[in-house]
């Protein structure tokens, strides 16, 4: 079992405003194109057959690997028109899923790894950090990113003994439904659109699959009163405006007061209401609008992606003498 693998390198995860309006750190595409190359190493080491890359204008990975001397087979997914958008995304998720891949390492932050969420819940996934709030995904080197990729697609590590399913927060109305991999939030007196960080008096409420005080944006908000992490059964649900006085990190190196009047704990499966008027966000992306009058229902459940811990990965391989029977396998050929 030779395994499949895709890179998807968000083109425009890291680079918006809030490395303006705050002090996030600006992600280049040649950082991106250095760590796909990493990747590609990490997987060709383990054997994988072919490595599927995303296909955009800066030709990030492609770029990337055209010249590397790879035994894998490297080839652009057929996605169509490019549109510059979310949407580029979720094409190549789709072409990579219906190429029979066994693993996505995607290189983005919250926003991006919500799309890939809501477009393939069931795909085994590594996350990598190159966005803004960088909650879901994780800061590990790529090229062990690559080494566990490697590992479960040839079969030589099973995802399940590596990994677990996320949390998603999903967010229904009478016209619609979306999700979030971290957050959904409800602000008043905001514009869908907006890309400035939240303005801490607009917060009206929200709900969190993860709420860890290490962390910035929405999470560490429930991380200071009730941390939550990936594996607690549970999400937690807030309402804001007046309360408990918190000052939080809504985004890198932005601090704001956020007054909490309710934070609780909420079962999968369990409702929670957020009452309009108001602009409804996912993961820091202001999407819906709700008028006066309306409502909409909010749970969290864990029907995400499989997401693979690189560490444990890599030690369980290790421990089973993977690494030994490849390097004894490799001689005897």
């Amino acid at each position: 079992m030779p395994g499949k693998v895709a890179i998807i390198a968000n083109p425009m995860s890291g680079r918006d405003v809030r490395r303006l309006a705050a002090r996030a750190t600006a992600v280049t595409h040649e950082a991106k194109a250095a760590q796909v190359a990493r990747i590609a190493t990490g997987l060709d080491a383990m054997g994988v057959d072919e490595i599927m890359v995303m296909q955009e204008p800066a030709r990030i990975s492609t770029g990337a690997l055209q010249w590397m001397p790879l035994r894998a087979r490297v080839r652009a997914l057929q996605t169509g028109p490019v549109t510059n958008s979310a949407a580029d995304t979720a094409a190549a998720v789709r072409a990579a899923r219906d190429e029979g891949c066994d693993v996505i390492v995607a290189l983005g932050g919250d926003g991006t790894h919500r799309v890939i969420a809501q477009t393939w819940p069931d795909a085994v996934l590594i996350p990598l950090s190159t966005g803004t709030n960088n909650v879901f995904p994780v800061s590990v080197e790529a090229t062990s990113a690559g080494v566990a990729a490697g590992l479960v697609a040839s079969g030589a590590i099973k995802a399940s003994q590596v990994g677990a399913r996320c949390k998603l927060v999903h967010v229904r109305t009478d016209d619609w439904t979306d999700s979030g991999v971290i957050d959904a939030v409800l602000l008043r007196r905001d514009s869908t659109g907006n890309m400035l960080p939240f303005d801490p008096d607009r917060l009206a409420a929200l709900v969190l699959t993860r709420a860890e005080p290490w962390a910035v944006g929405m999470s560490p908000i429930g991380g200071y009163l009730d941390p939550v992490g990936f594996d607690d059964e549970c999400g937690l649900a807030l309402r804001c405006g007046s309360g408990q006085a918190l000052h939080v990190p809504l985004s890198p190196g932005l601090f704001g007061t956020v007054r909490v009047s309710l934070c609780e704990r909420l079962s999968f499966g369990t409702d929670f209401s957020f009452e309009g008027p108001g602009v409804v966000a996912f993961d820091g992306d202001r999407l819906h609008t709700l008028v006066q009058g309306e409502s909409a229902q909010v749970t969290v459940r864990r029907d995400g992606p499989l997401v693979i811990d690189v560490g444990c990965c890599i030690g369980l391989a290790a421990q089973s003498g993977v690494f030994l029977n490849r390097m004894r396998q490799a001689n005897e050929h």
